[in-house]
């Protein structure tokens, strides 16, 4: 390709011809169930090999939007090295080939060893959006390009420019596109199907008594609906199920190898629990925790069915995308009664929230514990695996910390000077909580009112007043356990094995 071609306009072909690729490669995502998204297939490589503190770093600042960053954050780095391949090709076209090339390549490689994906129709759509965007860049280059005149001037090659910013600007147009409906088309999760079998609400569950959730506005509710349940998990894109073909394998140190479908679990006697459920990562006063009504198989009859060998002090659950968790086999005995859950709130579990089965376990970090889209379980000994997290740095064993939190006012609220209505919620591991304390301009600690447990598996509300005068004011909280342990004022952050440390609230009064 003769002649020379500024970096800024040999930049811009190869930054919108990166998007042309990303954006046909999200289009076919969507169009084709078995084709992965190519930013959530690179995405997820870097989910699976970040280390835990920068996991936790992600979850700290981001929250529930650590999947939205990594995209973004995902799509600046192939747009910037779309850019570097434009300059590269502007005066070594075959370099500047090759980069896309790569960078699809790593797309694919990333994206094949997914569960539920097709390896030929996956290679497929990676030479499509590749191919794409190469040829998109080779056409911008040559409309672009210059050539040095006689007398040394330099003059473009086609006069109009219009043309070339005309064609960049469709180009990107129709890649941003198609990678809007690409993402819009992977992001829409189908819900479950009905399914016949599933367990009725027993009376004693699904109605919950006028002394169980206080009606306090701005109050997190005893029971957290579904769409509003927080999600932390490794999977960037949502698994599609078919539980007519999906079962469920249980082996490893057992007496027998297990296969169970859909309706067998179904056919097994099932068992309904309320029980919250709080990611690791969950800072002092965080929102990554959540109270559900579940239902499912109890995992005790599972392994009782399979036989668990005295070696099997862990079982291990795996998930279809990959990820793993493994807790002490003797916690499936201890009376907190692990789920193979089934139900969610009286409804099939939500695809995102693991359809059509995952592992419900009270009293444990959801990383060690909380399988989404359930594939495995298996029983090993306790020092022959490590799970997902637990190679990444955090503790192997992991009871969820006694917390407590201020939900209203919240933080900077301005509220009317007198009497005051405080709120929030409070949460442990199995001993259930006994007490919720409030201090005010670290006065004396004063008892609050409790809503009464669901179970001990499950968080309190709490709720009082307090006189307040014009001006600046904060309120902290503690907690109390079951047993008599007051929750702890040290302040410790998530990692290893949960954030420590009493909620404060800062709050003005006018």
């Amino acid at each position: 390709m003769p002649g020379k071609l500024p970096a800024a306009r040999a930049g811009v072909s190869g930054l919108v011809s990166a998007g042309v690729a990303l954006g046909i490669g999200e289009l076919l995502a969507g169009a084709f169930s078995s084709v992965p998204s190519p930013l959530a297939s690179v995405g997820g490589f870097v989910v699976d090999h970040v280390p835990g503190w920068l996991k936790e770093f992600a979850i700290s600042v981001f929250g529930t939007g650590d999947k939205d960053a990594l995209t973004v954050g995902t799509v600046i780095i192939a747009l910037g090295l779309g850019w570097l391949a434009g300059v590269l090709a502007a005066r070594w076209f075959m370099v500047g080939a090759a980069l896309f090339v790569v960078f699809g390549g790593l797309g694919l490689a990333a994206g094949v060893g997914q569960p539920l994906v097709n390896a030929w129709a996956t290679s497929g759509a990676e030479v499509v959006a590749t191919g794409a965007g190469i040829g998109v860049l080779w056409a911008l280059l040559r409309m672009a390009r210059y050539e040095k005149t006689a007398e040394g001037d330099d003059r473009a090659f086609d006069p109009e420019r219009r043309r070339f910013i005309g064609l960049a600007a469709t180009a990107g147009l129709l890649a941003a596109g198609a990678g809007a409906v690409g993402r819009w088309l992977v992001g829409s999760v189908s819900e479950p199907p009905p399914a016949e079998g599933l367990p009725s609400s027993s009376p004693l569950l699904s109605h919950l008594g006028p002394s169980s959730s206080f009606d306090v506005p701005g109050l997190t509710p005893i029971v957290v609906p579904n769409e509003d349940f927080f999600r932390i998990d490794t999977a960037l894109a949502v698994p599609e199920i078919n539980a007519a073909t999906w079962s469920l394998r249980v082996g490893g140190l057992t007496d027998r190898q297990l296969e169970l479908s859909y309706q067998d679990l179904l056919d097994m006697r099932l068992l309904e629990q309320y029980a919250t459920l709080a990611c690791v990562s969950n800072g002092v006063g965080g929102y990554l925790i959540g109270n559900a009504r579940w239902a499912g198989a109890r995992l005790a009859d599972i392994l009782d069915q399979a036989g668990v060998q005295p070696e099997g002090t862990q079982v291990v659950g795996r998930s279809i995308d990959g990820f793993t968790v493994g807790f002490p086999t003797e916690l499936v005995y201890d009376g907190r009664e692990p789920l193979v859950a089934l139900t969610m709130n009286g409804e099939p579990l939500p695809r995102e929230h693991g359809y059509p089965a995952r592992l419900i376990v009270p009293g444990l970090y959801g990383y060690v514990s909380a399988t989404k889209w359930l594939s495995e379980i298996e029983l090993a000994g306790w020092g022959d695996f490590d799970a997902y997290w637990i190679v990444r740095g955090w503790a192997k064993e992991a009871p969820m910390k006694l917390q407590s939190r201020i939900d209203v006012p919240r933080r900077g609220a301005q509220v009317e000077a007198g009497t005051i209505t405080v709120a929030g919620v409070a949460w442990a591991s199995l001993q259930g909580i006994d007490g919720a304390e409030v201090r005010l301009d670290e006065g004396p600690w004063a008892a609050m009112e409790l809503s009464t447990p669901l179970s001990d598996r499950s968080w309190v509300q709490w709720r009082g007043r307090f006189e307040v005068a014009v001006g600046e004011h904060q309120l902290e909280v503690r907690a109390i356990g079951g047993d008599g342990e007051i929750q702890t004022a040290e302040q410790h952050y998530a990692m290893p094995d949960g954030a420590t440390g009493h909620h404060q609230v800062f709050f003005r009064a006018a």
